[in-house]
């Protein structure tokens, strides 16, 4: 009976250990893109942009909306759970133009990953939120299409 017990506890305590680590993201909330501190070369970068990430199971959905810098609209999301696997990225406005992005949660803190286009690597990404919560920075570097480097530090405040 008791190791039936220990067995039942075990279980529920690992399938509960998915949604818990949700919870836990500090990168769940709204995000406003802060320009001013925000480095894209080749410049300039987007004139506004709104980062929405929502806790969906043991990972996330992450939604962006914006105007870049020549008045087009930026509208783009997709989903992850962390693993490293590729999630399809829809919309407009993706850096380098990928259509996937694979990500991995390396720490609490900090999640890395690979931008895709046509299943060919465009760009490595790497995000961190500040122990205050409070800021959030966006490292990405990779090729567009027509094979031009760009490299950016987004910086994004929590609303």
């Amino acid at each position: 009976m008791k190791r039936s017990l220990v067995v039942l506890v075990f279980v529920f305590c690992t399938a509960m250990s998915g949604p818990l680590w949700a919870q836990d993201n500090p990168f769940v909330g709204t995000w406003k893109l802060n320009t001013a501190k925000s480095k894209f070369e080749p410049g300039p970068g987007p004139k506004s942009l709104m980062r929405t990430i929502v806790a969906q199971g043991a990972g996330a959905s992450y939604s962006f909306e914006g105007v870049g810098a020549d008045g087009a609209s930026i509208a783009y999301s997709f989903s992850t759970n962390y693993d490293g696997q590729d999630s399809a990225i829809t919309g407009t406005g993706a850096p380098g133009g990928a259509d996937t992005i694979a990500l991995k949660r390396v720490s609490s803190r900090r999640v890395e990953g690979a931008l895709k286009k046509d299943g060919k690597e465009v760009g490595k990404v790497v995000a961190e939120v500040s122990k205050d919560d409070k800021v959030s920075t966006v490292k990405t570097k990779g090729k567009t299409g027509d094979g031009k480097e760009f490299s950016t530090e987004t910086v994004y405040d929590k609303q």
